[in-house]
């Protein structure tokens, strides 16, 4: 069984929200009012609620020499939409950081890159070099 995931989250304004989600990522909106939005990533189901001005205090960690943020949530996609979704973000001249290649050579080899939201979140993209290992625990 194939499932979606549904994440609900506060943003700061709903306009940028949905302006960074819709024209720059390319994702599709759904139900909307004006202090709520739906978002379709990929068959996934963002849900903003306009809450104003909030902090969310996190850490990073290290993966490889990369830093990365502890607090994101991300997409595996397909090669094709990974390399056309980073081209689109870099011609857009938006800070993609940490395009990186992860455990190169073992199980769960992984392409990635990390772009913020108008709202702070870190929104990673991934892509798999074998699909069969994304949940695998070898090594």
């Amino acid at each position: 069984m194939k499932a979606s995931f549904h994440l609900a989250l506060p943003c700061k304004d709903i306009e940028k929200t949905r302006d960074f989600y819709v024209f720059v990522l390319g994702a599709k909106q759904g139900r909307n009012t004006d202090t709520w939005l739906d978002i379709n990533l990929y068959g996934n189901q963002l849900t903003f609620t306009q809450a104003g001005n909030f902090n969310f205090d996190f850490k990073n960690y290290r993966l490889n020499g990369n830093l990365l943020p502890s607090f994101h949530f991300g997409i595996i996609v397909d090669g094709d939409t990974w390399g056309k979704l980073y081209s689109r973000l870099i011609e857009k001249d938006l800070e993609v950081t940490t395009e990186a290649t992860f455990l190169e050579n073992k199980t769960g080899e992984h392409i990635s890159f990390f772009v913020k939201d108008p709202d702070g979140y870190s929104v990673e993209f991934k892509h798999f070099k074998n699909a069969e290992e994304v949940f695998s625990t070898e090594d």
